[in-house]
């Protein structure tokens, strides 16, 4: 089973881009004006991109609720148009049915005992008519019932909707969490991402060699 905690292919692009903008951020652009070359930068980068895994794991929880809400967008998405759709259009129609069959029946019961129809047909017409008008009035009340609790149920942030938040809220751990905190860890003085080519050579070879080499004094 693939690890939660670790990067997605398809989440590249978003790890990219919070790079970008921790690059961007004013203490990291200040630490690494000192290389003019631009080569700090271009290194810090690459260590970053080496160890998203890591980077991604900072800030695991909100990736995990990412991944879980879009996933089950993604199933929602792949289920058939049809799926579903029997019940709800049975409790629309089943009253509309009904209260038609009722009134019909009633009517012509009605119509055949003020006629003065012989035997218990007019009767049974109307018998029927009612109790087709009782399972009307029910399976009417039943659908608005469920009209109601869709209604409710859809009046909170659509799918797409949840997914832009959660993607948005691991975004913004991620920056926080897991890439301003690596990045800082890395512009330590004694890493290689800040050693800067612009300082002296003489500077960084040890002073006895220096002596030894000019005869001058390790006075400096």
């Amino acid at each position: 089973m693939t690890d939660p905690s670790r990067l997605r292919p398809e989440d590249r692009a978003d790890f990219e881009a919070v790079l970008h903008l921790a690059l961007s951020n004013g203490d990291i652009r200040g630490a690494l004006r000192s290389d003019p070359t631009g080569g700090a930068s271009a290194r810090l980068r690459a260590h970053a991109l080496t160890h998203a895994d890591a980077i991604t794991a900072a800030a695991g929880e909100p990736y995990r609720t990412y991944l879980t809400v879009r996933a089950a967008a993604r199933k929602d998405a792949r289920r058939p148009i049809g799926s579903g759709s029997l019940l709800p259009a049975l409790a629309v129609l089943t009253p509309l049915v009904a209260v038609t069959s009722a009134g019909a029946l009633l009517l012509l019961g009605f119509l055949l005992q003020v006629a003065g129809a012989p035997g218990p047909l007019p009767g049974s017409l109307v018998a029927a008519g009612w109790t087709l008008a009782l399972v009307a009035a029910v399976s009417g009340l039943l659908a608005l019932c469920a009209l109601l609790r869709s209604a409710l149920g859809g009046r909170g942030v659509p799918t797409a909707g949840r997914v832009e938040q959660a993607r948005l809220a691991w975004r913004q751990a991620l920056l926080d969490q897991g890439m301003l905190p690596h990045l800082h860890r890395h512009l330590d003085p004694r890493s290689e991402a800040v050693v800067t080519p612009s300082s002296p050579p003489d500077t960084l070879t040890p002073c006895p060699a220096r002596a030894r080499k000019d005869r001058t004094s390790c006075s400096d």
